[in-house]
């Protein structure tokens, strides 16, 4: 079965609330709960084809909703993004955010009955784990009793030391300058005070973030001495106290039965680290999956080695489905980026929407749904590979309001308290669908059930056409390929095009002899229509096939 990864963002998808104020409170525009992604909702997930969810923005965050009465230290909110808060500045590592549950004082086990729903349902968890950075508040009262917690033990005198979680900017206090206070902000009496300050989360080792840093975080020390006076100097034996503390982080949600660890910002914590500690999570959970947001593709292969099970095919084969579907690259360049990755194919994660990147759908990308569904063809049946979707994409999603601190920016945002209305009324409110997005959602739900159940594209062969096809072929908008297991053949061509195309189709004799591909008159079935067609297959000998518009023809014999 090919995995199939539904990332939703916790805090908006389960949200029923409608008023979506701009720069709204949690009291004003509400917030999803744990308990809204029901036995039903996760029905419907697997039904789309998915066979894990990722629950993103479940650990707790820094917020400037106030939960002091429940004994949650209140974060400064000059130091917090937006009202809601960025699920990426974790302030406490053993805690979950409860602003997802309905009980605030059993939020965790709200948690833990949705880790257990979830796995009912069939379908995997994968949870977000923040490694690189924290908030600037960073306190867990929520630590094991025999853990210390993450800076407690700290020199603060040391700019670096590997007994220390932190790096220290030599004793200066921070300095906010360039980081106007926001409107929220203003009316506390006391700006935000750090003695001393502490490396900002992006590599930013001096006292003075700007607005453009991630001001609200700070850099964790895995022996990394980053300002050595003879430049980057590494310190990894003994095991510094930050590798040991993160890695029982991992144990103990691992042992709460999530499957799987997506790790942001994979890339800026050693390589050496990962090793390590995937070693010491895999040996007492042999199943565990680690995915790894690494976007240099110098550094793929030496993070799959430190043991990542997946890594972000962003840099690479993202980056060239967009340029296709915007007309910036001709659809034969595909070629270039699997063949850039194919020794490490089945690692590679692909996807065209996440909640970093801009939606499909929006006036930044594609401008309409429709547009992005060939590229998603591409994702889910070029080859054995994992394929992701985000939360919203299927309904065709387009991130075109303005929620607050994100802004009208084609993204969904992570920053702010809203309730997108594609979701609400595909998981909840259905008689409320629009026909577009009903009809969005049937061919999402077609193209995932071709990948899952097709075992040409689960397991089968590969075999690139472009390299063979003529003049007479659209190399600008169409990609033709073929997918083979035992005797079943597909024959796949794919049109990013917004017109039908009649064209030629040529199978070279390597084709044939690679998989085995006997010449002669063949049944031909169109998998996408049911229809059926008479080929003649004949090595180096083109043949014609109509692929309609901003669609594809998937012919199996």
């Amino acid at each position: 079965m090919k995995t199939v990864i539904y990332q939703m963002f916790t805090r908006l998808f389960g949200n029923l609330n409608h008023t979506n104020k701009p720069w709204g409170t949690l009291a004003e525009n509400g917030s999803g709960k744990f308990n809204n992604i029901d036995a039903a909702t996760l029905k419907r997930i697997r039904e789309l084809g998915a066979t894990h969810v990722w629950y993103t923005g479940v650990l707790r965050h820094a917020t400037v909703t106030d939960y002091s009465r429940y004994g949650i230290p209140r974060q400064h909110p000059q130091v917090v993004k937006g009202i809601a808060g960025s699920p990426y500045a974790v302030c406490d590592y053993y805690d979950v955010d409860p602003d997802l549950s309905v009980d605030i004082n059993h939020r965790m086990d709200e948690w833990e009955a949705l880790i257990a729903r979830t796995h009912r349902a069939r379908l995997k968890v994968v949870m977000d784990f923040v490694p690189n950075h924290v908030a600037r508040q960073y306190h867990s009262i929520s630590k094991p009793d025999t853990v210390s917690d993450l800076g407690e033990n700290d020199n603060r005198d040391w700019h670096f030391s590997t007994h220390n979680n932190f790096y220290y900017c030599w004793g200066q206090p921070l300095d906010l300058t360039d980081v106007p206070m926001p409107a929220h902000a203003k009316t506390i009496s006391e700006p935000y005070k750090e003695v001393p300050a502490k490396a900002t989360g992006n590599d930013r080792f001096n006292n003075r973030p700007g607005l453009n840093d991630w001001y609200e975080t700070v850099k964790l020390n895995y022996g990394i001495d980053y300002c050595d006076a003879g430049g980057r100097s590494n310190h990894f034996s003994p095991v510094p106290d930050t590798w040991q503390k993160v890695t029982n982080i991992l144990l103990f949600w691992a042992e709460k039965g999530v499957d799987a660890f997506r790790c942001d910002m994979a890339e800026m914590v050693p390589a050496e680290f990962w090793a390590w500690a995937t070693a010491i999570v895999k040996r007492q959970h042999p199943d565990i999956i680690f995915i790894g947001e690494v976007y240099n593709p110098s550094d793929y292969r030496r993070y799959i080695e430190a043991g990542f099970d997946l890594l972000y095919d962003k840099v690479g084969m993202y980056d060239c489905l967009r340029d296709v579907v915007c007309g910036r690259r001709p659809a034969s360049s595909i070629t270039y980026e699997w063949e850039a990755t194919d020794d490490i194919r089945t690692h590679m994660l692909y996807f065209l929407e996440n909640h970093d990147e801009q939606r499909a759908a929006s006036d930044f990308f594609a401008g309409d749904a429709r547009k992005a569904l060939p590229a998603f063809m591409v994702c889910s049946w070029l080859q054995q590979n994992p394929v992701m979707l985000y939360a919203g994409q299927e309904f065709g999603e387009r991130g075109m309001q303005s929620e607050g601190f994100s802004g009208t920016d084609g993204r969904t945002t992570i920053f702010d308290y809203w309730s997108p209305d594609s979701l609400r009324n595909g998981y909840y409110r259905r008689q409320k669908m629009t026909a577009e997005e009903k009809a969005i959602e049937q061919r999402y739900k077609k193209i995932l059930h071709l990948a899952q159940q097709e075992k040409a594209i689960t397991e089968g062969l590969f075999f690139d056409l472009m390299y063979a096809q003529t003049a007479a072929f659209d190399r600008q908008h169409l990609y033709a390929f073929l997918r083979k297991a035992d005797n079943e053949t597909l024959l796949i061509v794919v049109n990013f095009g917004e017109e039908p195309i009649n064209t030629p189709v040529n199978l070279p004799r390597h084709a044939f002899d690679y998989l085995s591909l006997s010449e002669g008159i063949v049944m031909a079935k169109d998998l996408m229509t049911g229809h059926k067609i008479e080929l003649e297959l004949t090595a180096d000998v083109e043949f014609s096939i109509k692929v309609p518009a901003l669609g594809s023809v998937m012919l199996k014999f």
